[in-house]
């Protein structure tokens, strides 16, 4: 690994990281990031998961210090996330470089749109677990499958089913979110590990940054306004990275 590279990954390692605390996207960065320094599409997307663990662990225990009690139903979401994480890895390990990146296009350009679609004002309450219905922990399961494969844009995926099914408020909703990922990252983390597809160099300097950006996400209170700012910044940087994709 070069300076510039590990500058780089550090860097983009700390906006990833306060853009998945808040929101979502992050992995739309960090991930064509380590393709683009060589690293095989498969291996890039394992290394990738060293970081998101490492920035997981950051914004929970943030979150725990912050005063956040949803340990129970975070881990009752996370079940069946776990067991979709495992099937996704398998399908993710099992196609070709091609397909996947492909796929990381698509889902890169879909993902890019909707990031800019207004959320609807809901009236939102706390939630319960009378309310975890089978159609709930079915979407979790699904949220699994998609992050064990590929992990861009998850945090949309929680977004649609915490706050527009659930009804939970954003801020609670980045609260289960990153519980969740961690719980199914580290099972996810272990089959590319076990199949040889992670470099540690690489995924702990990105993680570093990660962590930092996670830590800054949980303290920094971002007003609507740069909330907005943060997101056009971060889809001006995704078109230039699907293009370069493309080309």
């Amino acid at each position: 690994m070069t300076l510039f590279e590990a500058t780089a990954l550090l860097g983009i390692g700390v906006v990833a990281g306060f853009i998945n605390v808040l929101a979502a996207g992050g992995s739309m960065l960090t991930l064509p990031l380590l393709m683009f320094f060589g690293l095989p599409p498969q291996v890039a997307n394992g290394t990738n998961r060293v970081s998101i663990t490492f920035q997981s662990v950051a914004a929970v225990a943030s979150f725990l210090r912050a005063g956040s009690r949803h340990l129970d139903l975070s881990l009752r979401l996370s079940l069946p996330a776990v067991v979709g994480s495992l099937l996704g890895v398998w399908l993710a390990l099992n196609i070709s470089d091609a397909l996947f990146q492909h796929i990381l296009v698509v889902v890169m350009s879909c993902a890019a749109v909707i990031m800019m679609l207004p959320q609807p004002k809901l009236d939102t309450r706390p939630l319960s677990r009378d309310r975890l219905t089978p159609a709930v922990y079915l979407a979790m399961f699904a949220i699994g499958v998609y992050g064990g494969f590929l992990q861009v844009g998850v945090g949309i995926l929680f977004i649609i089913v915490l706050y527009r099914m659930l009804k939970i408020d954003l801020a609670q909703v980045n609260a289960f979110k990153v519980l969740i990922v961690l719980v199914y990252t580290l099972p996810a983390l272990a089959m590319f590990l076990w199949h040889d597809q992670v470099r540690w160099s690489y995924g702990l300097v990105l993680a570093m940054g990660s962590m930092t950006g996670a830590w800054l996400a949980v303290k920094v209170n971002v007003s609507a306004r740069g909330a907005m700012v943060v997101k056009w910044l971060t889809l001006a940087v995704i078109v230039v990275i699907i293009l370069r994709l493309l080309l």
